[in-house]
């Protein structure tokens, strides 16, 4: 029969083997899984944009597409720009911003930094913009392209992480996405109002707003509240910079 001791230094030494694996395993893995982020990422930045975007062009299509990255601050002051493969002003690239972290800092009254992807497709600029949220039983995200004057809408792109099937869980649906393209950020005044989601549908909303709204999901309600509290809370970080533009 074994002895105490014998059994304590034979699991010490299996713990250390263990460790020893998953540690160097997770070390060898860890630019895979990077470069998967970042894919994943830069895929969900093109669809916004309307272009058809896949694991395997993901790269590619970024490098062909998007022309600009730049980095602003919570006052619309650039702090960060990078173009052409290399940077014009400051260290950060947009594409390496995590949104989560930098409305972490908001929340802690904080200074942070906002990214900018700035797109051409046959000479037509588009500029889009991550977001961030929270849903019923988790985060959301996605992203929001906008016109060359940052007012209309071009597309957009969202997913999510455990919303419910077939309710919440439709917000990464093209029915649901399509409904965004051509509305507009900013009213007639200049005042921004981002876009509602609206419960019942829009057509219970005065017609000359409806510019400003789209169809929340029927039985989703709170996923649909979710999205439109995202894209307030996202965007109006931008107002500062938007009006100058």
């Amino acid at each position: 029969m074994y002895s105490n001791f014998y059994i304590f230094r034979y699991a010490s030494i299996m713990v250390i083997l263990v460790a020893a694996i998953l540690s160097t395993a997770a070390m060898l893995l860890k630019p895979y899984q990077e470069r998967n982020i970042a894919i994943d990422k830069m895929q969900g930045i093109l669809i916004s944009a309307k272009l058809e975007a896949n694991a395997g062009n993901a790269i590619q299509l970024y490098e062909q597409y998007i022309i600009n990255e730049i980095v602003i601050n919570s006052k619309g002051e650039l702090v960060s720009e990078f173009k052409s493969g290399d940077f014009v002003k400051g260290d950060i690239r947009a594409l390496d911003i995590k949104v989560k972290e930098e409305l972490f800092k908001k929340s802690k009254e904080e200074e942070f930094n906002l990214p900018i992807l700035i797109c051409d497709i046959d000479g037509r600029k588009v500029n889009i913009i991550p977001l961030f949220g929270k849903g019923l039983w988790g985060p959301i995200w996605g992203n929001i392209a906008l016109s060359e004057d940052y007012n209309e809408v071009v597309g957009v792109y969202f997913d999510h992480k455990a919303e419910t099937p077939g309710l919440g869980a439709e917000i990464n649906k093209p029915d649901f996405m399509n409904q965004f393209v051509g509305k507009k950020l900013f009213n007639d005044k200049g005042e921004f109002v981002s876009i509602d989601v609206v419960k019942g549908g829009i057509d219970l909303i005065p017609k000359d707003i409806r510019i400003h709204g789209v169809d929340a999901i029927s039985g989703g309600t709170i996923t649909s509240n979710s999205v439109k509290d995202m894209l307030n809370d996202c965007l109006e970080n931008y107002v500062p910079y938007l009006k100058k533009q």
